[in-house]
């Protein structure tokens, strides 16, 4: 069942990522470019968990699930959030701090030592118990201050679209009703991973957790699929996302707005 799940997360975040490096090719818009290395990151990490869980852990499979799980994914969705309500001059400086941390954290992940018997392991490794400090503060950094910038978006989002629905304000071009919708179930796909993981940090069901990882990846990718409707014009912002707690674990796939369509 665990591997099963983690093929179906791999394949939604695949089909995501597909979706979004499209409408980065059409616009050309630098948000979309971060949202789209953030997917491929979530579906790289899906992969390997689908093949940890399938053939059993060593210890090169799960420094690649927790280096792009854990510690990079979260930080590049921030990043597309950042382009698209903070503005492009910001987005490029955070995007040059952003390539020297994962760099960084590249060559971490491939030298940190590694504790505990890994291999052949039938559970999901718990990075606490697998590597040093360093790794864990470059995790829960990444994912704890890269989660609070796109959930933050999300919920700015969903907000600002409810108001101009009930014409507290001016109106978005697409419909600020399907908007603030299609932002709610990123706000719904996040609490779903963000409480699968926390499940499995503290019963130790990783049935729970990659369950919580295909539902959540799928509620998210609803939302946009729901924003990005044909409509007669393009809305600013919509939020999606993806993220992975300090233990390699995804929580959250958290929230970055992206235009309802082209």
């Amino acid at each position: 069942m665990v591997a099963g799940l983690a093929f179906v997360a791999t394949a939604v975040a695949t089909l995501f990522a597909e979706a979004t490096f499209k409408r980065w090719r059409q616009g050309r818009r630098p948000h979309e470019a971060a949202w789209t290395v953030a997917l491929a990151l979530f579906a790289l990490a899906s992969a390997a968990l689908a093949t940890g869980a399938s053939t059993g852990w060593d210890r090169g499979v799960f420094r690649v699930f927790y280096l792009l799980g854990a510690v990079l994914n979260v930080p590049w969705l921030a990043l597309g959030t950042v382009y698209l309500l903070v503005g492009e001059r910001a987005g490029r400086r955070v995007r040059a701090v952003l390539v020297f941390v994962s760099g960084l954290a590249v060559g971490v992940m491939l030298t940190a030592p590694v504790s505990g018997d890994v291999a052949g392991s039938a559970s999901i490794p718990v990075g606490r118990d697998v590597f040093g400090v360093f790794p864990r503060v470059l995790a829960g950094v990444g994912s704890g201050l890269g989660a609070l910038i796109v959930f933050g978006g999300a919920v700015w989002s969903a907000v600002r679209f409810a108001r101009a629905a009930r014409g507290r304000a001016v109106a978005p071009r697409a419909p600020a009703g399907r908007m603030a919708a299609a932002n709610v179930l990123i706000a719904l796909g996040t609490l779903i991973l963000s409480g699968g993981g926390t499940l499995q940090g503290v019963l130790g069901h990783d049935e729970a957790f990659t369950l919580s990882l295909a539902t959540g990846i799928a509620v998210i990718y609803g939302g946009f699929l729901v924003a990005a409707r044909p409509a007669p014009a393009e809305s600013p912002e919509t939020p999606v996302g993806g993220r992975f707690d300090h233990a390699g674990r995804s929580r959250a796939p958290g929230t970055a707005p992206i235009p309802s369509s082209n």
